[in-house]
């Protein structure tokens, strides 16, 4: 029987949150930090022993309920065995192995969405890089009960060396964007948060709400989300609205080499994230205020989801003793032998 090697990276976003799932933009970048799964195709059961999971995970190929799976860590696995099997084409085959990963689980580097797209590429997923990211989507929102956008599955998916990502995700258009080569960019763990059971799902709403007012917010200017009379559903919209403009010129500003602006959008959003859309927490605002006081530091900002999770910083080199420094990987992949 064939043995598989699936390997895929985390991600880190350097600006764009909460934007996705309204066919916004978002600039990730896939980074060297990975999960891989090894092990032997065949069969009609999943097996797998994570290294850093206690419990392992041994189920049928055909799950029809994988949020209901346990260990919870396998519903992801579960999730994408049932996307699978939807496809129609054939049924999954099984594997017989283990996994390993280096990046931190629950910390916002999208642990969850590595494993997806591993373990898709493990059992054999064929498709193009859209759709293995929009696969993957599928089997997080099924197994977890989130209603997550696409960002953290399309980066991981389609990541390109010493390149950022300006995600466009409503056309699911990728423009790869040069990091500078005299910068940093550095990620500080904050604290373990897991989107299920957060807010996460009521900013969703909140948003779709906002667009039944004013229409997409992809298409929407600050000014249309002014006119929104419930506050808080302003502010959500105030905050998206914003935020897809910050992408752009982010972009720009990393493109030209216009650093100190590149900061400033970084701090203008972690702002908009905080005072807008009310995800960050007061132990990361004293992190990208600390942060942005340091020379060197052109700017920081919570990344991902929020409610805890990982602050990221863009700096001159060498300008910070504790955190990751993170590098622009290619996307995930998979050999069979």
């Amino acid at each position: 029987m064939p043995h598989v090697h699936a390997v895929a990276p985390g991600r880190v976003n350097l600006i764009g949150d909460h934007t996705d799932y309204t066919g916004g933009f978002v600039l990730p970048m896939a980074v060297d930090r990975y999960t891989e799964i090894r092990g032997v195709v065949g069969g009609d059961r999943i097996k797998l022993v994570s290294h850093d999971m206690h419990e392992p995970l041994d189920i049928s190929t055909l799950v029809d309920q994988p949020h209901k799976v346990d260990p919870t860590w396998g519903r992801y696995v579960a999730g994408v065995a049932a996307e699978l099997a939807a496809l129609g084409t054939s049924i999954p085959p099984g594997i017989d192995g283990n996994i390993v990963t280096d990046i931190p689980i629950a910390g916002g580097l999208s642990s969850s969405a590595a494993l997806e797209v591993a373990t898709a590429l493990a059992l054999g997923f064929d498709g193009s890089t859209v759709e293995l990211a929009r696969l993957c989507q599928r089997a997080e929102n099924r197994s977890s009960g989130v209603p997550t956008g696409i960002m953290d599955q399309f980066a991981i998916a389609a990541g390109i060396d010493d390149h950022a990502l300006l995600i466009d995700c409503d056309a699911l258009t990728v423009t790869p964007v040069p990091i500078p080569p005299d910068v940093e960019i550095v990620v500080c763990f904050i604290a373990q948060r897991t989107l299920v059971g957060s807010a996460y799902a009521d900013r969703v709403a909140e948003c779709a709400r906002a667009e039944i007012e004013i229409g997409p917010l992809r298409h929407a200017t600050p000014h249309d989300a002014a006119r929104i009379a419930e506050p808080v559903v302003r502010a959500r919209a105030s905050h998206v609205t914003s935020e897809n403009q910050r992408v752009l010129d982010f972009a720009d500003a990393l493109r030209v080499g216009a650093l100190a602006e590149a900061g400033r959008l970084m701090v203008e959003s972690h702002a908009s994230l905080r005072d807008q859309f009310e995800t960050s927490t007061p132990l990361m605002d004293a992190t990208v205020e600390r942060l942005v006081a340091t020379p060197g530091v052109y700017g920081a900002r919570m990344t991902g989801g929020g409610f805890g999770g990982c602050v990221v910083a863009l700096t001159e080199p060498g300008t910070l003793e504790h955190g990751w420094v993170v590098r622009a990987v290619e996307g995930a992949g998979v050999t069979v032998t």
